[in-house]
């Protein structure tokens, strides 16, 4: 099947970008120069749905030269990068990928993708393993198992296991240590702003900030925007996690007591309808919202679009909405995940630790073939080790181990 992307004369500078992120990612180097010697996934097919951007396009072209044929595709519109995607399919990879497609053109180049009757699949959001269920079943024959990156999509394959419709194994990358501690802590807490920053031009120091949700996503965002000299607002629905934000210096409120304060806000919490109409209509004039859950559904767009007297792109990925009250408010990449949308996605070094996590996993899911039953599945813990382990190694960082005696100490 002929790759489709949007033009094929991109390739070089696509090339020049994958290239800056392969020299910034030990660990995945490391793990994948393992692999290649023998050859362990030589003849697997994997089906792969990634932000199709310089790291993720890295960790495509590694799986195919550890002999996997790869179809690879994006995992959201806006996040794809055509140069990426022309380079990445230049290189030999099977790539169904455009910036800005339609929802439906989104949607056939999943399935372009998964078409391939996969063994392995490496998922972001839950949105492959969904057509592999609903739509069609026939294209998981072969499946082995596979991983989903994030949040959103470990909850779905959660849901589905609990309610007994899963039909495979997958690993949640989503909640190993060296996903949720770095990728969703710094890696989150600095592309959020990177995509902010470059798309307003704003100063963040002397703002109000309002995060809603304080997972680890949340944690970062707040942190950094508490280093920026912003006043951060936190809005919860946990009140574990409420007290937590209040115990590392920030002001909880309910969002209804939050949007009149509001400067900026920035929505991580993985649920529908945080930001509604309600709230855009006690906002200040001016106030700028954006979201850095998975799906574009935390700030009710539509609801937005719905109300507003009028509307207009005023910038590069800023929207101006007027409101019948007469003031202005203004969504950011369309209310999609605004650190791929108006930005490069998280640093290389965070994502090497990510996708390095996938890289091992998709071999492990291979290597199990079918032993595992349908289930979602803890990244094993030496999995989790070596990758931190590489990571150490690769700053130069070294650490005590644990004597015969303190073994036996605490593990009796």
């Amino acid at each position: 099947m002929a790759s489709i992307i949007k033009d094929a004369s991109l390739a070089p500078q696509g090339k020049q970008k994958i290239e800056w992120a392969a020299k910034h990612m030990p660990v995945l180097n490391g793990i994948a120069e393992d692999v290649k010697r023998n050859q362990s996934m030589k003849g697997l097919k994997v089906a792969l749905s990634v932000h199709m951007e310089a790291k993720t396009a890295y960790l495509a072209k590694l799986l195919s030269e550890c002999g996997a044929e790869v179809y690879a595709t994006g995992s959201n519109p806006l996040s794809t990068q055509d140069d990426v995607a022309a380079a990445l399919a230049e290189s030999g990879v099977n790539v169904f990928a455009t910036h800005a497609c339609t929802a439906e053109e989104y949607h056939d180049h999943l399935c372009m993708a998964l078409s391939c009757i996969p063994d392995v699949l490496v998922d972001d959001g839950g949105e492959m393993l969904n057509i592999l269920h609903e739509e069609h079943p026939e294209w998981a024959v072969n499946l082995r198992g596979g991983c989903e990156e994030t949040t959103t999509g470990v909850i779905r394959i959660r849901n589905r296991a609990k309610a007994g419709k899963l039909n495979f194994p997958m690993f949640s990358i989503n909640d190993a240590d060296c996903k949720h501690l770095f990728d969703n802590r710094y890696g989150t807490g600095q592309s959020v702003w990177d995509g902010i920053m470059r798309t307003t031009n704003l100063n963040v120091a002397g703002s109000t900030v309002v995060v809603a949700g304080y997972g680890w996503c949340g944690k970062g965002v707040s942190m950094r925007a508490k280093g920026m000299g912003a006043k951060v607002i936190v809005t919860e629905v946990d009140a574990v996690k409420a007290i937590e934000a209040v115990m590392d210096g920030f002001t909880v409120m309910p969002m209804d007591e939050a949007a009149p304060l509001g400067d900026i806000f920035i929505t991580v919490t993985g649920c529908d309808g945080v930001v509604t109409a309600r709230h855009m209509l006690t906002m200040k004039d001016g106030a700028i919202m954006c979201n850095a859950g998975h799906f574009d559904v935390e700030v009710d767009v539509a609801g937005l679009r719905a109300m507003a007297r009028e509307s207009c792109e005023i910038r590069k990925n800023i929207e101006s909405f007027t409101l019948e009250n007469g003031k202005t408010v203004y969504l950011l990449g369309e209310g999609r995940l605004v650190n791929l949308a108006c930005g490069d996605g998280h640093p290389v070094e965070i994502m090497d630790m990510s996708f390095a996590l996938q890289f091992a996993c998709a071999l492990r899911m291979a290597e199990a073939g079918k032993t595992l039953k349908p289930d979602l599945y803890d990244v094993p813990k030496d999995i989790d080790q070596e990758v931190a382990l590489r990571k150490l190694t690769a700053l130069g960082v070294k650490i005590d181990t644990l004597t015969p005696e303190q073994e036996k100490y605490l593990h009796g």
